[in-house]
């Protein structure tokens, strides 16, 4: 296998947006979030992305939000700022601000709505790498968008110098191992059941929703493969499949289900945003005891907070507090 090419990192937490209660951007909730995050095993962060409910907050408050997160991380974090819109001009407007606010590279997913043809999709994507000094994270996900970003496409906008990587949620398992054999470009798992599988063919690393509740665990999949213990690495990818199974297979956008978790265990996080509604109650209980199990498995506690992550590459203490707990952020 060709040695990994990975500019942002191994382990990317897709975070959530906190709010305050009545709903405005909470920025120190952020910031310890962000922290947290960093701590517990994450080596970038995604800002601004879809389960950072990038349709509803304003150009004012994604800057706000990179601002308060480069400052809370340090300058050695990896910020990949979500900068994709249905609008070419404005997306070029986003980006700018991305870099002018911290950010060290934007994700651009495909113009959704509009269902462009391969050609204009490409020809997005160029202006958006030529308008800044980013480099950029391509999103495939034609779940949401109706488009997808076809394998001969890709391919063609590897040779740009600025386009050096794809969060992949395109469910084309065949065409993904195809750009990857044919091109230089950084693939990110987007799909938390697809991170051990994408990581084994050769990608980078994640891009992951589930680890805004379970850092360490993530990070543990792919600490454990690199270190030669691929059983243990299948083993922690199962271990936390019933709570990506709760939190990104359900009708719930994985946003919904990430902030009741989040919510529940006393964690920045806050409502969602209309047209998003909250988490029913028999959710966050669900989600809680898939939780609850994902951290019981890890072992015994080595501390008071029970959060050991036995996997090499990852500390102790990185996953977060027991349920039930109130969380230490400073």
């Amino acid at each position: 296998m060709r040695q990994r090419n990975a500019p942002f990192g191994r382990t990317l937490c897709a975070m959530v947006t906190p709010f305050t209660p009545a709903g405005a951007l909470d920025v120190d909730g952020a910031a310890r979030l962000a922290a947290r995050l960093v701590a517990g095993g994450c080596d970038g962060l995604v800002l601004n992305g879809t389960t950072g409910e990038s349709p509803t907050t304003s150009d004012a408050e994604k800057r706000e939000l990179i601002a308060a997160v480069r400052s809370a991380v340090g300058p050695a974090v990896p910020l990949v700022a979500g900068v994709g819109t249905a609008d070419t001009r404005h997306t070029v407007e986003l980006t700018l601000a991305a870099e002018k606010a911290g950010a060290d590279a934007a994700l651009v997913v495909t113009p959704y709505y509009s269902r462009p043809q391969q050609a204009a999709v490409e020809a997005h994507f160029r202006r958006i790498a030529d308008a800044s000094g980013l480099p950029l994270m391509l999103y495939d996900i034609p779940g949401r968008t109706g488009t997808r970003i076809a394998p001969a496409t890709m391919i063609r906008l590897a040779a740009h110098p600025r386009i050096v990587a794809v969060k992949d949620c395109s469910y084309d398992f065949l065409g993904t191992q195809k750009v990857l054999a044919e091109t230089e470009l950084a693939y990110y798992a987007g799909c938390d059941e697809h991170i051990l599988p994408l990581y084994a063919v050769g990608a980078a690393g994640c891009v992951s929703t589930v680890a805004n509740a379970v850092p360490g665990e993530v990070a543990g999949i792919l600490a454990a493969f690199d270190a030669g213990d691929t059983a243990l690495a299948a083993e922690l990818q199962s271990r936390v499949t019933p709570l990506i199974e709760a939190m990104m297979a359900s009708d719930l956008p994985g946003t919904v289900t990430a902030k009741a978790l989040l919510n529940a265990l006393n964690l920045p996080a806050g409502p969602v945003r209309p047209p998003l509604l909250a988490a029913a109650p028999e959710t966050t209980t669900e989600l809680l005891a898939r939780y609850e199990a994902v951290v019981r498995a890890a072992g015994p506690s080595a501390g008071s907070d029970g959060d050991v992550v036995p996997v090499p590459g990852v500390e102790r203490g990185a996953m977060g507090p027991e349920v039930g707990d109130e969380a230490t952020l400073e």
